[in-house]
């Protein structure tokens, strides 16, 4: 009774989970420029997945998976039916890679061949994350279970929460539910106290232990959260894909209005986060001091953002880097560091960038 009450209080006055309140980017996050100087590696299309095979770089280009050589050249090595949606190395010079909607192919080592169609009886649609625990051992984080990772923003608006992180022997291809329920788990990376879990929708980084115990770890970031990896200094690196606003936070506690316009609309004009700004005149506007049909509008909402965060071994925030509403190295869904460098893959621009220490130091 007391419990209902108070929940009907903080929907009058918007507190709690219906306040539309965004944290502002301010110390450690606090807005710069560094991404947009970052130094520029090579392009392509919708870039995604960046992992090191010894010395190479690897990743994705929408279907196609691909090795950079030393010149910087992209080489196409396979090619899938899907998108390409994850992609981790072993040890043992074996990859697994994630196809949207098809589940997941081991290519090399001793599990060459291997293909995970299925986990718990239900088929592996929106892998998002993959990573090797050891040669024999896969942790995988799944978006969505009824959904592939093409329908991201749909699952955002429906508020999906249907997420879920599993471990898989493949020596014999079972799997081990470790967490479920979750609002669109994006990245995994093993840690000394566990799988340390980029939950999107829910806008945190948690930490996941042997007996399946969660533990909020970062929460409450100003966007949604990708892939996490460990850097060269003990601590890790955070793509952040796309900022949260305001409005998109109100649109989200109005089913009737969501319901509307997902049926009605088409996705690339909903009221909803972007990978890149700019694609159409149709869409929503983006930024200040914008004119359209003569008359000058003196800010719009930012739905598509470039974020680089760097953590420590405690995953609290010491650095970021940042391409603002006006740059154009937005939607970062991958990161990887090589040596002392952090490579970036904006997929939303198709290119790939690193940054260098020089740009570290400065943003520190």
């Amino acid at each position: 009774m007391i419990r209902a009450l108070l929940d009907r209080t903080d929907k009058f006055l918007g507190r709690g989970k219906y306040s539309i309140a965004v944290p502002v980017m301010d110390g450690p996050l606090h807005p710069n420029h560094k991404l947009d100087h970052a130094e520029h590696l090579f392009d392509a299309t919708d870039i995604d997945n960046l992992t090191l095979i010894g010395t190479d770089i690897w990743c994705s280009s929408g279907a196609a998976l691909l090795r950079v050589s030393a010149d910087g050249t992209p080489e196409v090595v396979d090619t899938f039916d899907a998108p390409i949606t994850c992609l981790a190395a072993s040890g043992d010079g074996a990859t697994a890679i994630g196809v949207d909607g098809g589940g997941i192919y081991i290519r090399g080592g001793a599990h060459n061949g291997r293909h995970i169609e299925k986990l718990g009886g239900n088929a592996l649609k929106c892998a998002t994350a993959v990573a090797f625990e050891d040669d024999h051992s896969l942790v995988i984080t799944v978006g969505a279970r009824d959904r592939v990772h093409a329908e991201w923003k749909r699952d955002l608006m429906a508020q999906g929460r249907t997420g879920e992180v599993w471990r898989v022997d493949l020596t014999n291809g079972t799997g081990k539910k470790l967490a479920g329920g979750l609002g669109y788990p994006y990245g995994i990376c093993p840690s000394p106290n566990g799988l340390a879990v980029s939950e999107a929708w829910a806008h945190r980084i948690i930490l996941i232990g042997e007996s399946g115990q969660i533990t909020p770890m970062l929460e409450d970031l100003p966007g949604y959260p990708a892939r996490l990896v460990p850097d060269a200094a003990g601590g890790y690196v955070l793509a952040v894909f796309a900022p949260r606003n305001q409005l998109v936070e109100f649109v989200l506690r109005e089913p009737e209005f969501l319901h509307a316009m997902t049926t009605q609309v088409p996705s690339d004009h909903w009221i909803a986060p972007k990978l890149m700004w700019g694609q159409g005149f149709k869409e929503p506007m983006q930024g200040a001091a914008l004119k359209t049909m003569g008359i000058i509008k003196p800010w719009a909402p930012t739905w598509s953002y470039g974020l680089v965060v760097s953590l420590d071994d405690g995953f609290a925030p010491v650095a970021s880097y940042h391409s603002r509403a006006d740059g154009n190295r937005h939607g970062v869904t991958s990161v990887c560091a090589q040596g002392d460098k952090i490579l970036v893959a904006s997929k939303g621009a198709g290119v790939c960038v690193a940054l260098s220490p020089n740009t570290v130091a400065e943003a520190n």
